[in-house]
């Protein structure tokens, strides 16, 4: 399969291609939409029995879509899955409410668990005290990472100065870091779809020896030896689209711990903010 149609999400090549399928390979062709978020999971022998078809017309069906064969699908589907591709069943909107919900409670609990269960006190203590303690930071998000960069800048600078989002609107980065404070730590949010740009930052914050604070999900792993601390978050849920409840609640925790540091200087900033709500009527107090 050539690099360039690897990169195709199965879904849209098989209704590419549907118009040109026999009746039998529709068969297996309408199971395989109706269940792509668990393709991965299924055998060539589960897609010929539960679509009712032979093993060669399931193998006809991938190869016609370009694919070796049945493994060279299954990892295709795993891929699309690892990097954040939403993939949803025809199935998602059958079945029980309560037992949706339930699921989905589930799949969150696990997902906070697991990033809780990745913070060491130690790990924690070190991240809190750069936060508090740097005299810049530099916050940067983007795409769906975008949210969570502003929650977390929106959180820090109640508790304290020098915190800032970057790029500007349209803007590019290089004028910004060019003037940043060495001592000053890059918090950079990461989440899975991130732009190619991406890892050129990283590599470019590793060289300039700064200071980086990486939050991401399991995909950024491979860039542990280039940051000086990275926090996990699981994204997972029971069906297509990711869920950001796990890093919203650890920006809380990270926040919380930051302003408990600096009480008294928090605890006044605070209250300056407030006044300059009233002052300028911003807010329905």
């Amino acid at each position: 399969m050539s690099g360039a149609s690897s990169q195709i999400h199965i879904g849209r090549r098989l209704q590419q291609h549907f118009s040109e399928l026999g009746p039998q390979e529709r068969r297996v062709a309408d199971f395989i939409l109706a269940h792509l978020e668990d393709l991965a999971v299924y055998s060539a022998a589960d897609l010929s029995r539960l679509s009712g078809v032979s093993k060669a017309t399931v193998t006809r069906l991938f190869k016609r879509l370009g694919f070796d064969d049945f493994k060279a699908v299954k990892a295709h589907a795993r891929q699309l899955r690892h990097y954040g591709v939403p993939l949803a069943s025809g199935a998602d909107a059958l079945g029980d409410a309560v037992e949706r919900f339930r699921r989905h409670a589930e799949r969150e609990q696990d997902n906070l668990r697991q990033c809780l269960e990745g913070l060491t006190p130690v790990l924690f203590d070190e991240v809190v005290s750069a936060l508090d303690e740097a005299p810049t930071l530099a916050v940067i998000g983007y795409r769906n990472s975008y949210p969570i960069a502003l929650h977390l800048r929106q959180q820090l600078l109640q508790a304290r100065s020098g915190v800032r989002l970057l790029p500007a609107p349209n803007q590019s980065l290089a004028e910004e870091l060019v003037e940043l404070d060495p001592q000053a730590l890059i918090v950079l949010i990461g989440f899975r779809r991130r732009p190619r740009l991406f890892e050129t930052l990283i590599e470019t914050l590793a060289k300039r020896e700064q200071r980086v604070l990486l939050i991401g999900d399991p995909t950024t792993a491979k860039y542990d030896d280039r940051v000086t601390w990275r926090l996990e978050c699981s994204l997972e849920t029971v069906s297509a689209f990711d869920s950001y409840a796990s890093p919203m609640s650890l920006v809380s925790l990270l926040a919380n711990a930051t302003l408990h540091r600096r009480l008294a200087q928090g605890r006044a900033r605070i209250g300056e903010v407030m006044e300059l709500y009233q002052e300028l009527d911003e807010l329905a107090l």
